[in-house]
């Protein structure tokens, strides 16, 4: 880290994983295990957000989040990151811009999972990121169906990269996705936050 920012080199592929992580838990560190191994990342980077646009209630503090995102995961290659507050965006569309515009060289892959390609459309600038970088979609139990047939998917179905090349899906030009049928990991931060195991 240099001020607060990771470090990359050109030519590196840095897979990004944003949300809330209200709280951070297992299941991130799982599907951040699996993108590394299954799309040959370099590096991901775990974008904390100050707070989610399409969610109506706040979340816990970002120091009480960040340091659980930094209890979850010990990885050498995983860097829990502020860097939407570091660099003053909000969106997605955003964060990307900035980040490519910050590290010129770095390729970086959109991490996300399949109930976000569900809802995907109704992110600001959606179509921009789709442009911006490839995106992998990591299946969650249950997500599969209603994601597979999500405007996005349909409308960007000719962009899919089959399974088999997901390895190569950082070196893709834009847009380009694929669908990742990761083993399951049911734990869900909602659930935690139900069941009174957090705030």
């Amino acid at each position: 880290m240099r001020n607060g920012f990771p470090i990359a080199r050109p030519g590196q592929i840095i897979g990004l994983l944003g949300g809330s992580f209200d709280p951070a838990h297992a299941g991130h560190g799982h599907i951040t295990r699996e993108a590394i191994k299954r799309l040959g990342l370099d590096r991901v980077w775990w974008l904390v957000s100050p707070g989610n646009p399409l969610k109506t209630q706040g979340p816990a503090s970002l120091d009480r989040r960040m340091a659980q995102a930094r209890s979850v995961i010990d990885n050498p290659r995983v860097v829990v990151t502020d860097l939407e507050v570091r660099l003053g965006t909000r969106y997605t569309a955003h964060t990307i811009a900035a980040l490519q515009a910050r590290y010129p060289g770095v390729r970086f892959v959109w991490l996300m999972g399949a109930d976000n390609l569900a809802q995907f459309h109704h992110w600001d600038h959606w179509r921009s990121i789709l442009a911006a970088v490839p995106v992998a979609v990591l299946a969650r139990p249950g997500d599969r169906a209603a994601a597979l047939s999500s405007p996005t998917a349909t409308i960007y179905r000719n962009a899919r990269i089959p399974t088999e090349a997901a390895q190569g899906l950082g070196r893709q030009t834009s847009p380009a996705w694929t669908f990742l049928n990761v083993p399951m990991n049911t734990t869900s931060s909602s659930a935690i936050r139900a069941e009174g195991g957090w705030r």
